[in-house]
């Protein structure tokens, strides 16, 4: 799978559709769920009622993802909470990183 102009680690800047592709695959790797990355709405919710049906597991898996690739730790539940909503909720917070780190 080709990737451009970003490496894994997320130091780079990559466009926000490159960086949803990357995120999506990422969450169908780390979770092994029984889709494709394109199988994933950006706004489709991760947990609860009308969700990918996640579970606490899943969000710690999240949380671990999060910082393994993008260095991005989150120590705070509720924080947690609102970074997990959606694929779009962490794209955003992966941008804002990024954004502070320039």
């Amino acid at each position: 799978m080709a990737e451009s102009s970003s490496h894994v680690g997320g130091a780079s800047y990559t466009s926000p559709q490159t960086l949803t592709e990357r995120v999506k695959a990422l969450i169908v790797e780390t979770l092994m769920l029984q889709l494709s990355p394109g199988e994933l709405k950006d706004d489709q919710a991760l947990f609860g009622p009308d969700s990918l049906a996640l579970d606490s597991v899943d969000a710690l898996q999240l949380v671990v993802m999060l910082d393994k690739h993008y260095g991005i730790k989150i120590a705070d539940p509720a924080a947690a909470q609102q970074i997990l909503q959606s694929i779009a909720t962490i794209v955003a917070t992966i941008e804002k990183h990024q954004a502070s780190q320039a």
